[in-house]
């Protein structure tokens, strides 16, 4: 099966595209996707994270905004 690359993260999704395997481009590699008939009219972006998850720390006394 041959996935179709997109380059642009901006254009919607069309109809035409659903049940169809898409690589998505993040600005470093491609992230691959399968379109389904909820994305429709969604952004290509909306589903190619092109920032990395970062795990939350607790908050404890001393960290974060608080008296100083």
């Amino acid at each position: 099966e041959s996935c179709r690359k997109i380059w642009s993260r901006r254009p919607p999704i069309p109809p035409e595209l659903v049940d169809r395997s898409v690589q998505i481009y993040n600005g470093k590699t491609p992230v691959r996707c399968k379109i389904t008939e909820g994305k429709v009219g969604h952004k290509f972006g909306e589903f190619a994270f092109a920032r990395k998850r970062r795990k939350l720390l607790p908050r404890t006394e001393g960290r974060g905004k608080g008296r100083r």
